[in-house]
């Protein structure tokens, strides 16, 4: 006989277990039958927001062989029933501002919308989002984010500087190209547009120019199109390039607060410091739209020194055990797993070595590279020494970094080898977003905030003794 629908194929509990264990992108199916989020499709949502106003950003139908970033697109306000209508492609319909953008050529994307400010009346409509049932007991959408597009809308490909990402899909389908840590360099990160928390790729991920970014044709894409009632999990620091597939798309997801977050907030709060004193600096190549349209406004050089120290003392105030951060809203029950500074599972001799168990109800995202059959029964003790051998592969200390950023790795990914390079390379003008992207390269980044760190504790330390 089989089962009821309503059973779940792995508990709460269970679900928190493989999250501790999981290293890799992976899909849940089968866990949201159930789930009232599931009725969510546009049209309900346009009939629960009625003439509430929602920002939509839109973007051209072209290939570039280059990011289309924030900065790069037109925006409106207007409500779901315009979108509606325009997607339907109907003369004579009501389609608000949407009317300046022919269907045929634009796509549109409200993106980033807290479901705690979209429904603030109808607080009621939080409890349809249930990740409590994948074991984050009182998360809800309250701390959740609504996601609706067209086909082609997208988002560039980036890494969220802090915690990991579960993800729903709700109507339509979303296809995601997932990068893993390790492959930071290959993917040329920067932070203009400069975005809190978020490090962009200067790779269009599917349409890569290789003499700019030879590095990239070594990067290893996984790539997944996430059905509707799937979940996926993206783990800590895993890049990402996601484009909707179907005429429209609904999805909900939710960051999840990490441990080691606490540093990632002295990096976020050094990465500011610089970036904004040096593009807030009046220059010959400083008039480029610099700053994300997310993004409140230009704070001032000791507004961010405060935050860099209040960081250092939340940091430091965790790393001696003192205190729970106040930075850090969530308990500590509702984090999927303890890692080290480089976000790696701690390792414990002492533990019994977890089967993960891959199958009809949990996919691994496989690297487009691989040619193996899934993971099923993959132990963990493989999967970290995966980890250790990727880590050695590409370890970033502060000496290779700068090694990087020598050979223009952080820049435009030139190396200089040829003589038709060399001579390029002798006219070309190192610009302030070129400054930038070698001084607030993350490896470079991660090596200040160790550097920080200790200079603080440092002073703590002798201030304490005298």
């Amino acid at each position: 006989m089989a089962a009821p629908s309503s059973v779940k194929p792995f508990s709460p509990e269970e679900t928190q277990t493989i999250l501790h264990h999981l290293q890799q992108p992976a899909v849940f199916k089968n866990m949201t039958c159930g789930w009232p989020v599931l009725r969510w499709t546009a049209e309900h949502l346009s009939g629960c927001l009625g003439n509430k106003l929602i920002r939509f950003r839109l973007g051209r139908k072209e290939e570039k062989n280059t990011p289309l970033f924030e900065t790069q697109c037109s925006y409106v306000e207007a409500k779901l029933a315009h979108f509606l209508s325009w997607t339907q492609d109907q003369p004579g319909t009501d389609v608000g501002p949407f009317s300046e953008y022919p269907k045929s050529e634009y796509w549109a994307y409200a993106d980033y919308k807290y479901i705690a400010l979209l429904f603030q009346d109808q607080s009621s409509m939080f409890e349809d989002v249930q990740w409590s049932e994948l074991g984050f007991e009182g998360r809800n959408g309250r701390e959740s984010t609504l996601w609706v597009g067209t086909e082609g809308a997208n988002t560039p490909c980036h890494m969220d500087s802090y915690g990991c990402n579960v993800v729903l899909q709700v109507q339509g389908r979303k296809r995601w190209h997932l990068f893993p840590p390790e492959d930071t360099v290959k993917l040329y990160p920067t932070r203009i547009p400069y975005e809190e928390s978020s490090v962009f790729s200067q790779v269009d991920v599917l349409h890569p120019d290789p003499r700019r970014f030879p590095a990239f044709q070594g990067a290893r894409a996984h790539v997944v199109t996430l059905q509707p009632g799937q979940v996926l999990y993206v783990p800590r620091h895993w890049w990402h390039y996601v484009e909707s597939v179907d005429p429209i798309t609904v999805s909900v997801n939710s960051w999840i607060e990490l441990e080691v977050d606490d540093m990632e907030r002295v990096s976020e709060a050094v990465t500011k410091a610089v970036v904004f004193a040096l593009k807030s600096t009046k220059s010959d190549d400083n008039n480029d739209d610099w700053l994300n349209p997310t993004e409140e406004g230009v704070s001032g050089h000791n507004e961010n020194m405060q935050y860099l120290n209040l960081a250092l003392r939340a940091s430091a105030q965790r790393q001696r055990g003192l205190c729970h951060s106040k930075l850090t809203p969530y308990p500590r029950d509702t984090r999927p797993v303890k890692r080290d500074s480089r976000g790696q599972i701690r390792k414990n001799s002492d533990s019994v070595a977890f089967s993960v168990p891959f199958g009809p109800h949990l996919t691994p995202v496989q690297s487009q590279q691989e040619h193996s059959p899934a993971m099923r029964g993959v132990t963990t003790n493989d999967l970290e020494v995966s980890s250790d051998t990727a880590q050695l592969e590409n370890k970033t200390e502060c000496d290779s970094s700068l090694t990087q950023c020598r050979t223009c790795d952080c820049a435009d990914g030139t190396s200089g080898s040829s003589s038709e390079d060399y001579e390029e390379s002798i006219h070309t003008t190192i610009s302030t977003n070129d400054l930038l992207d070698c001084l607030v390269h993350p490896d470079v980044i991660a090596c200040v905030t160790e550097l920080l760190l200790e200079r603080h504790t440092g002073t703590h330390r002798s201030m304490t003794s005298s």
